[in-house]
Parts: C-alpha cells; structure tokens; sequence
C-alpha cells in the first residue's frame, strides 16, 4: 500500500511503498507538494514491474540496497539497506507484488 506523508522537519511531502506485514520496502525523495509525490506513485506503478528500471548500489559498509528509476533515469525511489543478495532479491520482487496488488484494490 502507498503512503504519502509530510516530513515535519522540512515540510517536504514522501511517499512510502509498505508491504502486507507493514514493512516499507520502496521510499521516495521528498517533494514540495502532495501532487508531485502522487506523481512519483504513478511512475513507480508504471516502472516498477520492469527489472531493467531496478539498479542494485552498495555503500561503504558493504550493505546492498536498490533504486527504481524512470525511462528518463530519473530516480523514483529507493529501498532499505538488506544484508544479503537474497533478501535483496526478495525486496525487489516485494514491489513488483505489491504495486500489483495495489493495482488490483485500487489503493493508489
């Protein structure tokens, strides 16, 4: 399910993918309106079944995390940090699940 909520230290509006157990497993950038988070909701449901659009990072304590980014590589959301590639994985085809599901009840 979609969540977009408003930063109380920056005023700036997120949106957050969470998965049936709660867990978020996609978050977005901040923006200055509601209206544009709701647009990077509709990206994510229109990029987030194509693996092509998934880039796996690493930071420095060696810990995996991906981004979902747009045709025009503009990045759409990231995920949580996972200690291991199969978990990364997991996480991965969570979203697809998820904004499938999403689709389906309508909750975007």
């Amino acid at each position: 399910m979609f969540e977009i909520y408003k930063n109380k230290k920056n005023q700036q509006f997120h949106y957050r993918l969470k998965a049936a157990n709660g867990q978020v497993i996609l978050s977005g950038r901040s923006y200055d309106t509601k209206k544009e988070s709701a647009r990077a909701i509709e990206s994510v449901l229109l990029n987030g079944n194509d693996e092509s659009r998934y880039d796996v990072k690493e930071n420095k304590d060696g810990l995996k995390f991906f981004v979902l980014t747009s045709s025009t590589g503009e990045l759409i959301g990231k995920s949580q940090f996972y200690k291991s590639e199969s978990g990364l994985k997991n996480g991965i085809m969570s979203v697809g699940n998820n904004i499938a599901n999403c689709r389906l009840k309508v909750l975007c």
